[in-house]
């Protein structure tokens, strides 16, 4: 086929079904990919990268120690709600991947405090959700970062060994509970010695990544890092 026509019918495919912005909804202009520049200006950084005592590294202090990050804060029906809704809900598991580019980036940051990985570790999920939707939300976001490390990831070093119930309508004490020694290693020696960067979607009281991490840290001469697209403060 002639470019000229691919790319006639390119355009007119993208007439009647145009690729959206996914905060916004806005059509996307060329060159913008999931999130138009405007909604990527405008989403809530929180600067976590450069901050060794920052808000979400401070909900584990006394239980887990560790340098902890998140890419955006988290507020109910704003932007970032949407995307992670669009990741985890929708299929879209572009928008994982694309968040993962971007705290990638950040990674690379001078001066950031998580430095020195070994392997990037998404939170697992149950294998029973993970049928039926059909993909662990977190695996994209850990590949993203991969992308842009080089790092390597295993969507194989950590298990979810029970399943939980849902964590949406729970109070704080009830989802500590919840995810209480659910988690599991498949293969100790996989990450003996190493430093691991624990990858989540997003953290509102910390219970179930501090149950990763417990699970991690049992391990001889481990190190962990913890980052989230998004953290509910306080």
């Amino acid at each position: 086929m002639p470019p000229a026509l691919t790319e006639y019918l390119s355009d007119l495919f993208e007439l009647f079904y145009p690729d959206i912005c996914l905060a916004c909804d806005e059509k996307l202009l060329k060159g913008e990919k999931v999130i138009c520049f405007k909604c990527n200006r405008e989403l809530p950084k929180t600067g976590h990268w450069l901050q060794a005592d920052n808000p979400m590294a401070q909900r584990f202090w006394g239980r887990v120690h560790l340098q902890g990050a998140a890419l955006f804060q988290f507020q109910k029906g704003e932007h970032v709600q949407h995307l992670l809704h669009q990741l985890k809900y929708r299929g879209r598991q572009d928008v994982g991947e694309y968040l993962g580019n971007m705290l990638g980036r950040q990674l690379l940051q001078p001066g950031c405090i998580i430095k020195d990985i070994d392997l990037i570790v998404p939170v697992p999920l149950h294998w029973k959700k993970q049928s039926k939707r059909g993909y662990n939300q977190c695996d994209p976001v850990a590949k993203g970062i991969s992308e842009v490390t080089a790092i390597p990831w295993s969507d194989t070093a950590l298990v979810r060994a029970h399943e939980n119930i849902s964590q949406t309508k729970k109070n704080r004490f009830d989802r500590w509970s919840n995810v209480a020694e659910i988690f599991g290693v498949k293969d100790p020696r996989q990450l003996k010695g190493k430093h691991i960067l624990l990858v989540d979607d997003v953290m509102t009281t910390g219970a179930t990544a501090e149950a990763c991490l417990q699970t991690i840290l049992s391990i001889e001469g481990i190190k962990v890092s913890f980052v989230a697209i998004a953290v509910a403060l306080r």
